[in-house]
């Protein structure tokens, strides 16, 4: 039957969330201290045992065994260690009870004092070694109290503390409030172990997603980077270890079940899950998604790239404040500029005008035997100059003709071109009103009063008169035409 000690021992044990042999032991060295307390006790040496299933108490000195002993406090006479312990030997240690011992009312307060001692140590050493080992995973916890610069987070065996740094900036925490955080760092201090808990860790996303999708959690498809700007927008590239997996399918859902989860739990967070490609074009070209690229070039001693994207998608390339190429870079490791197809091609042509020209080595040029227009250049040119001149010499020196060109080409006759017979004068010109208006009648002697025109016989008038000058601009071209047939 347990005694009431030790009941109080397995309710201690409940509360600190501690294993009973952990109690056991800090009670033990509690009384250890408070039989120290007695003038008798401080020259022992003292042990104390709990019997775990009936809760007795009992103390034993240790003496070591000697020939002669000098301490009778701390050595005991060979002789009379074998009748206690027969196969003892000279130099051991062994344990004598004894129950001389009695502790005051200081004492019980030592002991008391001791134990709650013992008892924090322990705590403090058995959640440090429990937390220890999940450094960089995933825990819950609960909302205890928010301070200005931290949130203290109740762990169920532990408190966390959650800083402003690692804080999401779109949340707002409230006491009560359940949450998933990720477990930065465990540092041990005077005043027990540190947990440093995280929410804006690009970690928390990559664990979250081990959590809600098998094929992570099995293998089959494996996380090989994340960008995160938290709070606002993520992008996760994932590959697939094993032929006819879909890693982006894999990690969305049916109906983007599994990637919502994820969403929720971030609060809304927006999270782009793209193809990763062991080509560093290709992978580029998957981090700027949702915008299409038509090219990339890449700097290998840089590590730096320029993508070309069409007019219309330069806008979603960027993102909102350039998110969507920062955390492109970021995912890719790769320096990213982004510009519009129109923009490269007016780059392109204003290098092509600026590059110094290419020099050519120049070629002689080859003659071809019997090219139509090489014969009639060079006939006009030396048939066509009067004969005895200076200056066919020096057409002859000028142009360069094959010998065999030249002895078709004296053998072309010459053919004076046709005269043109020009008239020694040009016809007198007759103009449009003088052929086509009718003929005008005789002007009346007799004087007649002058009558004020109106506006519409003006305006038929004028028109008249410009039709009149159209005949004859048209009659005249048509004339200096024929003249010159």
């Amino acid at each position: 039957m347990k005694t009431d000690f030790i009941l109080a021992i397995t309710q201690l044990a409940a509360e600190r969330n501690l294993p009973k042999e952990v109690v056991f032991s800090a009670v033990e060295a509690a009384l250890v201290s408070a039989f120290k307390k007695d003038d008798l006790g401080v020259q022992h040496n003292i042990s104390v045992k709990i019997n775990p299933a009936s809760g007795d108490v009992k103390v034993y000195t240790l003496k070591i065994a000697v020939e002669k002993p000098a301490d009778l406090y701390k050595e005991i006479p060979l002789a009379e260690a074998q009748k206690i312990k027969k196969d003892v030997k000279l130099g051991e240690t062994i344990s004598i009870e004894s129950t001389q011992f009695h502790a005051g009312r200081i004492a019980a307060q030592t002991a008391k004092q001791v134990v709650l001692q013992r008892l924090r140590e322990a705590e403090r050493e058995f959640i440090f070694g429990e937390y220890v080992d999940r450094e960089g995973d995933i825990v819950s916890g609960i909302v205890q109290r928010v301070e200005p610069r931290q949130a203290i987070i109740d762990l169920g065996k532990a408190e966390g503390v959650l800083p402003s740094a690692e804080q999401m900036r779109t949340e707002r925490y409230r006491v009560g409030q359940r949450l998933k955080l990720y477990l930065l760092e465990v540092n041990r201090t005077n005043k027990g172990p540190r947990l440093i808990l995280s929410r804006s860790h690009p970690n928390l996303v990559r664990r979250l997603f081990e959590l809600e999708v098998p094929e992570i959690n099995n293998g089959i498809v494996e996380i090989k980077a994340v960008a995160r700007e938290a709070g606002f927008r993520s992008k996760v590239a994932v590959a697939a270890l094993q032929e006819g997996i879909d890693p982006v399918g894999s990690c969305v859902g049916l109906r983007g079940v599994r990637i919502q989860n994820v969403v929720n739990e971030l609060g809304g967070e927006r999270i782009d899950v793209i193809q990763w490609h062991a080509h560093s074009k290709i992978f580029i070209a998957n981090a700027l998604s949702p915008a299409q690229v038509v090219n990339v070039d890449i700097d290998e001693a840089e590590k730096s790239a320029v993508v070309v994207v069409p007019d219309g998608q330069l806008s979603l390339a960027i993102g909102k404040e350039g998110q969507n190429a920062r955390l492109a870079a970021k995912l890719t490791g790769w320096k990213i500029d982004i510009k519009s197809a129109s923009v490269a091609e007016a780059e392109k042509k204003t290098m092509a005008k600026e590059a110094p020209p290419v020099a050519v080595a120049e070629e002689p040029e080859k003659v071809e035997e019997g090219v139509p227009q090489v014969k009639e250049r060079v006939a006009a040119r030396v048939k066509g100059a009067v004969e005895g001149s200076e200056a066919i010499p020096q057409i002859e020196e000028a142009v360069a003709v094959p010998q065999k060109v030249k002895e078709e080409i004296e053998a072309i006759p010459y053919e004076p071109p046709p005269e043109v017979e020009v008239p020694a004068e040009k016809p007198q010109i007759r103009f449009a009103e003088d052929i086509f208006a009718p003929k005008a009648a005789k002007p009346d002697t007799k004087k007649k009063d002058k009558k004020k025109k109106s506006f519409k016989e003006d305006k038929l008038e004028s028109g008249k008169v410009k039709r009149a000058r159209k005949y004859r601009v048209s009659a005249l071209d048509q004339l200096e035409e024929d003249t010159e047939e």
